[in-house]
């Protein structure tokens, strides 16, 4: 691509930053639409975050990806935030305009996009397990309440934490969502009668690690989502595949959730496809 006087700037800010995949991903997007864009990685330390949202904001920067340790920091220094990255208590995508900054989270539909790409799709009523506690967790829990589940298990090893984020998010939203830990007894009979799985841990990042669940309690009827992308195939979705599960990938989330970012930026539809050509060829 060719940097003009008209070039206008998005990007990514965490701490640290060198690892993202986003500027391959996004640029690709650009390039192949012909837009006068360009997505930069911004190594933003917790201490010099104030002044770079001033900096920002200075240069006439039109979004930003928000990644750790900041999408909780940042909320502070935004003018306004959306329902969802209320409900999150992160925002992982900014939009700057007219001298403010509006505060997102693409979290949420990222997930539900990802999941039904692969042309899985859950019905008003049905239940799930959602595994861990943390931020992803939470964004998970959203998502799927959006969608009508009756009922939201959440198993976490530190089971006062489950149980926090269930009351958290039954209070605000309203659903049936229950916080357990995994060495729970019941377990086993919840991943039995759930038509979803989620793994949120980072555990699936260690593929020589076992899932935090047994996998022989798994029905075939069962689908199960592991948001981690790296690998691609974690091992619980090969031990889940292995019982005749329905598997999903982490990747899909990672793209949709930057390609509603983009269309935030933009105003124009993301080339989807080949934001996950880029970001599968970047992995191997």
């Amino acid at each position: 691509m060719q940097i003009t006087g008209k070039t206008k700037i998005v990007g990514v800010i965490g701490d640290p930053i060198e690892h993202s995949r986003s500027p391959q991903m996004h640029n690709a997007a650009f390039a192949e639409l012909g837009l006068n864009y360009v997505y930069v990685p911004f190594h933003i330390s917790p201490g010099a975050l104030p002044a770079a949202i001033e900096g920002f904001k200075a240069i006439n920067v039109v979004g930003l990806n928000v990644t750790i340790p900041h999408k909780q920091a940042v909320i502070p220094f935004l003018d306004e935030i959306s329902r969802d990255a209320e409900l999150f208590g992160a925002v992982n995508t900014l939009t700057f305009q007219n001298g403010q900054i509006k505060g997102d989270n693409t979290d949420g539909l990222g997930f539900l996009e990802g999941m039904r790409e692969t042309g899985f799709e859950l019905t008003r009523g049905e239940s799930a397990l959602v595994i861990g506690a943390g931020g992803s967790a939470r964004a998970v829990i959203v998502a799927l309440t959006s969608i009508g589940l009756e009922t939201i298990f959440v198993a976490n090893r530190t089971t006062s934490k489950a149980i926090k984020l269930a009351e958290d998010l039954s209070d605000a939203i309203g659903t049936s969502i229950h916080g357990i830990g995994l060495d729970d007894p019941q377990l086993a009979d919840i991943v039995d009668s759930v038509a979803l799985v989620v793994n949120t841990a980072s555990v699936g990042m260690d593929i020589s690690r076992p899932p935090l669940i047994h996998t022989e309690w798994l029905r075939p009827q069962t689908a199960v989502y592991d948001i981690v992308y790296t690998p691609p195939e974690t091992r619980l979705l090969l031990e889940a595949a292995e019982r005749g599960c329905h598997t999903i990938q982490g990747l899909g989330m990672l793209v949709h959730q930057g390609a509603i970012a983009f269309e935030k930026w933009t105003k124009t539809a993301p080339p989807v496809k080949t934001m996950k050509q880029v970001l599968q060829q970047s992995l191997h």
